[in-house]
Protein backbone atom coordinates (compact mmCIF):
# COMPACT_ATOMS: atom_id res chain seq x y z
CA UNK A 1 0.00 0.00 0.00
CA UNK A 2 2.77 2.35 0.92
CA UNK A 3 4.41 1.63 -2.27
CA UNK A 4 1.41 2.34 -4.42
CA UNK A 5 0.74 5.87 -2.52
CA UNK A 6 4.30 6.67 -3.17
CA UNK A 7 3.99 6.07 -6.97
CA UNK A 8 0.57 8.05 -6.90
CA UNK A 9 2.10 10.79 -5.10
CA UNK A 10 5.36 10.87 -7.54
CA UNK A 11 3.02 10.65 -10.30
CA UNK A 12 1.06 13.52 -8.81
CA UNK A 13 4.21 15.96 -8.70
CA UNK A 14 4.95 15.02 -12.07
CA UNK A 15 1.92 16.33 -13.39
CA UNK A 16 1.71 19.38 -11.32
CA UNK A 17 5.48 20.27 -12.43
CA UNK A 18 4.54 20.14 -16.63
CA UNK A 19 1.75 21.96 -15.74
CA UNK A 20 3.98 24.41 -14.45
CA UNK A 21 6.24 24.18 -17.53
CA UNK A 22 3.00 24.88 -20.12
CA UNK A 23 1.90 27.61 -18.30
CA UNK A 24 4.96 29.63 -18.36
CA UNK A 25 5.68 28.32 -22.11
CA UNK A 26 2.09 29.96 -22.99
CA UNK A 27 3.02 33.24 -20.98
CA UNK A 28 6.58 33.75 -22.88
CA UNK A 29 5.23 33.04 -26.09
CA UNK A 30 2.40 35.46 -25.73
CA UNK A 31 4.41 38.36 -24.66
CA UNK A 32 6.79 36.99 -27.72
CA UNK A 33 3.48 38.40 -29.92
CA UNK A 34 2.34 41.53 -28.81
CA UNK A 35 6.30 42.25 -28.67
CA UNK A 36 6.27 41.08 -32.85
CA UNK A 37 3.16 43.51 -32.95
CA UNK A 38 5.08 46.59 -32.15
CA UNK A 39 7.24 46.83 -35.18
CA UNK A 40 7.30 46.85 -38.69
CA UNK A 41 10.17 44.85 -40.15
CA UNK A 42 11.36 46.14 -43.97
CA UNK A 43 13.23 44.18 -46.51
CA UNK A 44 15.14 46.53 -48.77
CA UNK A 45 18.35 45.70 -50.27
CA UNK A 46 20.21 49.14 -49.14
CA UNK A 47 21.99 49.51 -52.56
CA UNK A 48 19.71 51.33 -54.91
CA UNK A 49 20.38 54.85 -54.19
CA UNK A 50 18.18 56.89 -54.16
CA UNK A 51 15.42 54.37 -53.45
CA UNK A 52 17.94 52.55 -50.35
CA UNK A 53 21.36 52.91 -49.92
CA UNK A 54 23.82 51.62 -47.02
CA UNK A 55 25.41 54.52 -44.75
CA UNK A 56 27.58 54.75 -41.92
CA UNK A 57 25.66 56.88 -38.92
CA UNK A 58 22.11 58.32 -38.93
CA UNK A 59 22.65 61.44 -40.74
CA UNK A 60 19.98 62.92 -43.33
CA UNK A 61 17.27 60.44 -41.17
CA UNK A 62 19.34 57.36 -41.57
CA UNK A 63 17.54 54.15 -39.86
CA UNK A 64 20.07 51.31 -38.33
CA UNK A 65 19.83 47.93 -39.90
CA UNK A 66 18.89 45.54 -37.65
CA UNK A 67 21.62 43.15 -36.66
CA UNK A 68 23.99 45.35 -38.33
CA UNK A 69 26.68 48.13 -37.59
CA UNK A 70 25.38 50.28 -40.31
CA UNK A 71 22.32 52.55 -41.18
CA UNK A 72 19.75 52.57 -44.30
CA UNK A 73 18.74 55.90 -46.19
CA UNK A 74 16.84 56.62 -48.99
CA UNK A 75 13.47 57.04 -50.76
CA UNK A 76 12.13 53.94 -49.32
CA UNK A 77 13.07 54.27 -45.90
CA UNK A 78 11.35 57.86 -45.57
CA UNK A 79 8.31 56.14 -47.40
CA UNK A 80 8.76 52.86 -44.77
CA UNK A 81 8.98 55.37 -41.69
CA UNK A 82 5.56 57.56 -42.74
CA UNK A 83 4.19 54.10 -42.47
CA UNK A 84 5.59 52.61 -39.80
CA UNK A 85 4.21 56.09 -37.75
CA UNK A 86 0.81 55.70 -39.65
CA UNK A 87 0.60 51.96 -38.04
CA UNK A 88 1.74 53.43 -34.33
CA UNK A 89 4.89 50.99 -34.89
CA UNK A 90 8.47 51.21 -34.91
CA UNK A 91 10.18 50.83 -38.09
CA UNK A 92 13.11 47.56 -38.10
CA UNK A 93 14.75 47.75 -41.28
CA UNK A 94 16.26 44.22 -42.66
CA UNK A 95 18.80 44.42 -45.34
CA UNK A 96 18.13 41.97 -47.79
CA UNK A 97 19.66 41.11 -51.06
CA UNK A 98 17.09 41.71 -54.18
CA UNK A 99 16.55 38.06 -54.74
CA UNK A 100 15.75 37.73 -51.59
CA UNK A 101 12.86 39.57 -50.68
CA UNK A 102 10.16 37.60 -51.85
CA UNK A 103 11.21 34.94 -50.05
CA UNK A 104 11.61 36.55 -46.54
CA UNK A 105 8.41 38.18 -47.06
CA UNK A 106 6.80 34.79 -47.77
CA UNK A 107 8.57 33.05 -44.63
CA UNK A 108 7.46 36.03 -42.15
CA UNK A 109 11.02 37.18 -41.51
CA UNK A 110 9.91 40.69 -42.70
CA UNK A 111 6.24 41.91 -42.54
CA UNK A 112 6.78 44.48 -46.17
CA UNK A 113 9.04 44.86 -49.23
CA UNK A 114 9.94 48.56 -49.54
CA UNK A 115 12.61 48.01 -52.14
CA UNK A 116 11.76 50.30 -55.19
CA UNK A 117 9.93 46.81 -56.45
CA UNK A 118 7.32 46.67 -59.15
CA UNK A 119 4.12 45.59 -58.51
CA UNK A 120 4.34 43.40 -61.89
CA UNK A 121 1.84 40.43 -63.28
CA UNK A 122 4.59 38.09 -61.90
CA UNK A 123 5.08 38.59 -58.54
CA UNK A 124 1.35 39.49 -58.30
CA UNK A 125 1.40 35.78 -58.47
CA UNK A 126 3.37 34.89 -55.30
CA UNK A 127 2.16 38.36 -53.39
CA UNK A 128 0.37 41.30 -52.92
CA UNK A 129 1.08 45.05 -53.22
CA UNK A 130 -0.11 48.51 -52.01
CA UNK A 131 -0.93 51.40 -54.14
CA UNK A 132 2.28 52.81 -56.13
CA UNK A 133 4.51 55.13 -54.08
CA UNK A 134 6.19 56.26 -56.83
CA UNK A 135 6.26 56.46 -60.94
CA UNK A 136 9.10 56.81 -63.02
CA UNK A 137 10.14 56.00 -66.79
CA UNK A 138 13.30 54.02 -68.07
CA UNK A 139 16.32 55.41 -69.25
CA UNK A 140 19.66 54.24 -69.78
CA UNK A 141 23.22 54.80 -68.23
CA UNK A 142 26.13 55.46 -69.95
CA UNK A 143 30.00 56.67 -69.85
CA UNK A 144 30.14 60.67 -70.51
CA UNK A 145 31.78 61.46 -73.84
CA UNK A 146 31.27 58.15 -74.87
CA UNK A 147 29.60 57.02 -78.50
CA UNK A 148 26.35 56.86 -76.64
CA UNK A 149 26.16 59.85 -74.00
CA UNK A 150 23.47 61.63 -77.00
CA UNK A 151 21.38 58.68 -78.34
CA UNK A 152 18.03 59.51 -78.70
CA UNK A 153 16.16 56.17 -79.31
CA UNK A 154 16.71 52.82 -77.81
CA UNK A 155 17.54 51.56 -80.90
CA UNK A 156 20.66 53.73 -81.07
CA UNK A 157 22.00 51.01 -78.86
CA UNK A 158 21.89 48.48 -81.76
CA UNK A 159 25.71 46.32 -81.27
CA UNK A 160 25.99 47.80 -77.73
CA UNK A 161 26.68 45.51 -74.43
CA UNK A 162 24.10 46.21 -72.02
CA UNK A 163 22.68 44.78 -68.80
CA UNK A 164 20.03 45.08 -66.02
CA UNK A 165 19.52 43.95 -62.72
CA UNK A 166 18.25 40.25 -62.37
CA UNK A 167 15.01 39.70 -62.08
CA UNK A 168 13.51 42.99 -62.97
CA UNK A 169 11.30 44.56 -66.03
CA UNK A 170 14.61 46.66 -66.36
CA UNK A 171 16.63 43.86 -67.84
CA UNK A 172 13.58 42.10 -69.46
CA UNK A 173 13.08 45.52 -72.08
CA UNK A 174 16.44 44.98 -73.39
CA UNK A 175 14.67 42.54 -75.83
CA UNK A 176 13.54 45.86 -77.77
CA UNK A 177 16.83 47.02 -78.90
CA UNK A 178 17.55 45.67 -81.98
CA UNK A 179 20.97 43.80 -82.29
CA UNK A 180 21.67 44.37 -78.79
CA UNK A 181 24.49 42.39 -76.90
CA UNK A 182 22.46 41.74 -73.92
CA UNK A 183 25.00 40.63 -71.09
CA UNK A 184 24.02 38.64 -68.36
CA UNK A 185 22.11 40.17 -65.72
CA UNK A 186 23.43 41.97 -62.51
CA UNK A 187 22.77 41.34 -58.79
CA UNK A 188 22.96 44.94 -57.91
CA UNK A 189 23.51 48.29 -59.06
CA UNK A 190 27.15 48.78 -57.49
CA UNK A 191 28.39 45.70 -59.85
CA UNK A 192 26.47 47.30 -63.04
CA UNK A 193 28.32 50.36 -61.97
CA UNK A 194 31.44 49.10 -61.74
CA UNK A 195 31.21 47.21 -64.78
CA UNK A 196 30.50 50.74 -66.44
CA UNK A 197 33.11 52.69 -65.22
CA UNK A 198 35.35 49.32 -66.51
CA UNK A 199 33.98 49.08 -69.63
CA UNK A 200 32.51 46.00 -69.58
CA UNK A 201 29.32 46.96 -70.59
CA UNK A 202 28.36 49.98 -72.50
CA UNK A 203 25.21 50.55 -70.38
CA UNK A 204 22.61 49.50 -68.30
CA UNK A 205 18.95 50.16 -67.81
CA UNK A 206 17.51 51.53 -65.08
CA UNK A 207 15.14 54.18 -64.00
CA UNK A 208 14.93 57.70 -64.14
CA UNK A 209 15.76 58.53 -60.14
CA UNK A 210 18.73 55.96 -60.10
CA UNK A 211 19.91 57.21 -63.22
CA UNK A 212 19.60 61.35 -61.45
CA UNK A 213 21.18 59.79 -58.57
CA UNK A 214 24.22 57.56 -60.95
CA UNK A 215 25.29 60.73 -62.55
CA UNK A 216 25.30 62.84 -59.52
CA UNK A 217 27.56 60.54 -57.65
CA UNK A 218 29.89 59.61 -60.60
CA UNK A 219 30.81 62.63 -62.86
CA UNK A 220 32.41 60.13 -65.16
CA UNK A 221 28.35 58.70 -66.09
CA UNK A 222 25.69 60.20 -68.26
CA UNK A 223 22.00 59.87 -68.18
CA UNK A 224 20.10 59.20 -71.61
CA UNK A 225 16.28 60.22 -71.63
CA UNK A 226 14.51 59.26 -75.05
CA UNK A 227 12.33 60.44 -77.32
CA UNK A 228 11.57 56.67 -78.81
CA UNK A 229 12.05 55.21 -75.74
CA UNK A 230 10.92 51.57 -73.99
CA UNK A 231 7.43 50.30 -74.70
CA UNK A 232 6.42 49.22 -70.59
CA UNK A 233 3.01 49.01 -68.61
CA UNK A 234 2.93 51.07 -65.82
CA UNK A 235 3.23 48.54 -63.38
CA UNK A 236 6.81 48.30 -65.04
CA UNK A 237 7.87 51.45 -63.83
CA UNK A 238 5.62 51.95 -60.70
CA UNK A 239 6.65 51.23 -57.68
CA UNK A 240 4.57 49.57 -54.42
CA UNK A 241 5.16 48.05 -50.66
CA UNK A 242 5.35 44.38 -51.10
CA UNK A 243 3.28 42.29 -49.36
CA UNK A 244 1.77 38.26 -48.37
CA UNK A 245 -0.98 37.55 -50.05
CA UNK A 246 -3.90 38.09 -47.99
CA UNK A 247 -2.10 40.77 -45.61
CA UNK A 248 -4.64 43.06 -43.22
CA UNK A 249 -1.77 45.50 -43.59
CA UNK A 250 -2.40 46.16 -47.58
CA UNK A 251 -5.53 48.51 -46.71
CA UNK A 252 -3.65 50.09 -44.25
CA UNK A 253 -1.10 51.28 -46.26
CA UNK A 254 -3.11 52.36 -48.71
CA UNK A 255 -4.68 54.68 -46.35
CA UNK A 256 -1.18 55.84 -45.01
CA UNK A 257 -0.04 56.38 -48.55
CA UNK A 258 -3.05 58.33 -49.66
CA UNK A 259 -2.45 61.16 -47.38
CA UNK A 260 1.38 61.79 -48.94
CA UNK A 261 0.66 64.00 -51.82
CA UNK A 262 2.71 63.99 -55.10
CA UNK A 263 4.42 67.54 -54.37
CA UNK A 264 5.71 65.64 -51.06
CA UNK A 265 6.64 62.45 -52.76
CA UNK A 266 8.59 64.63 -55.19
CA UNK A 267 10.37 66.35 -52.65
CA UNK A 268 11.25 63.06 -50.50
CA UNK A 269 12.55 62.08 -53.81
CA UNK A 270 14.80 65.24 -54.68
CA UNK A 271 15.97 65.13 -51.11
CA UNK A 272 17.32 61.15 -51.01
CA UNK A 273 18.70 62.33 -54.24
CA UNK A 274 20.75 65.22 -52.53
CA UNK A 275 21.44 63.06 -49.93
CA UNK A 276 22.69 59.66 -51.64
CA UNK A 277 26.45 59.08 -50.87
CA UNK A 278 29.03 60.20 -52.80
CA UNK A 279 30.04 57.10 -54.98
CA UNK A 280 34.04 55.72 -53.73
Amino acid sequence: MKNKLLMFTMFVSVLLLLAACGTDNTEKTGSSSEESKDTFTVGLEAGYPPFNWTQLDDSNGGVKISGNAEYAGGYDVEIAKKIAEGLGKELVIVKTEWDGLVPSLQSNKIDAIVAGMSPTAERKQSIDFSDNYYTSNFVMIVKKGGPYENATSIQDFSGAKITGQLNTSHYGVIDQIEGVQKQPASDNFSAMRVALESGVIDGYVSERPEGISASAANKNFAMVEFTEGFVADEEETAVAVGLKKGSELTDQINEILAKISEEERQEIMDKAIQNQPAAE
